[in-house]
């Protein structure tokens, strides 16, 4: 399998675009599967390490350690809560019936987003549905806290920066499901009805019993990771520029579509 585009190399860091789709690495319980660090570490060595995880639908930016010494430094920042993470995601904007009663106070009047926004919601595994999680009190649940910040306006659906202080699986999914602004095409905690269709946006639209939706994959990306650098100490920002089907999503939806900058 072909590396994902290499965002920054030099010594002590390795940082990929990973792509959505791809998991960063195999299954726990032993379950070969397709994944980054298998090719990236026969490529570099055995002592390669990922820092952090993405969801294996989630792309952008996924950081990798070659030593030892930096796995641990940079580790640390993502224990002690001062890694800057920040995600860009579409969402699609429910009723405020259809946020849990911890975040209807969130709700702009009208029943949109406010402009900028903070869900802090303890999460814990979903004991009924393994592999996800959901918003918890008490045993066994964690401490979990998401910023936000809209972006644009779309109608029902809005562009988001996502900053997850806390850094739990799933921690940004769940926090705009339970917002009621799920990610669009999430599977786990979004409406699978609704779907980005350009028939919806552009009136006299033809061709829609073929149609296909203008994005189908989980619309989150992690665009940009900021850290201190284990060799210089001073702060470095990596970037992962947006993927191409998010471009054309939004070029349709500033186009077509209720836009409102922010």
């Amino acid at each position: 399998m072909p590396l994902p585009p290499i965002i920054h190399e030099d010594d002590d860091l390795l940082a990929f675009d990973k792509p959505s789709g791809l998991p960063v690495a195999g299954e726990r319980r032993g379950k070969a599967m397709e994944n980054l660090m298998d090719p990236v570490r026969a490529k570099y060595g055995p002592a390669v390490a990922n820092v952090h995880r993405l969801d294996p639908e989630v792309s952008g930016v996924l950081l990798c350690a070659k030593t030892k010494p930096a796995l641990d430094f940079l580790s640390g920042q993502f224990q002690s809560k001062t890694a800057d993470k920040r995600y860009l995601a579409l969402v699609a904007v429910l009723p405020p019936e259809r946020a849990l009663r911890d975040t209807v106070a969130l709700r702009a009047p009208g029943g949109g987003l406010p402009e900028a926004f903070t869900v802090d919601l303890p999460l814990r595994d979903d004991l009924r549905e393994p592999g996800r999680m959901r918003v918890g009190r008490g045993e066994g649940c964690r401490e979990s806290v998401t910023e936000f910040r809209v972006l644009e306006r779309f109608g029902r659906f809005a562009w988001l920066e996502c900053r997850p202080l806390t850094g739990r699986p799933h921690q940004v999914r769940v926090h705009l499901a339970a917002a009621g602004a799920p990610v669009l095409n999430d599977a786990f905690y979004g409406d699978p009805e609704i779907k980005l269709l350009l028939s919806d946006l552009k009136r006299g639209y033809k061709g829609r019993d073929d149609e296909k939706p203008l994005l189908l994959r989980l619309a989150l990306h992690a665009n940009e990771l900021t850290v201190k650098h284990p060799a210089t100490r001073e702060p470095i920002t990596l970037r992962a520029p947006l993927p191409h089907e998010f471009e054309v999503a939004l070029k349709y939806l500033r186009k077509f579509g209720t836009s409102r900058p922010r």
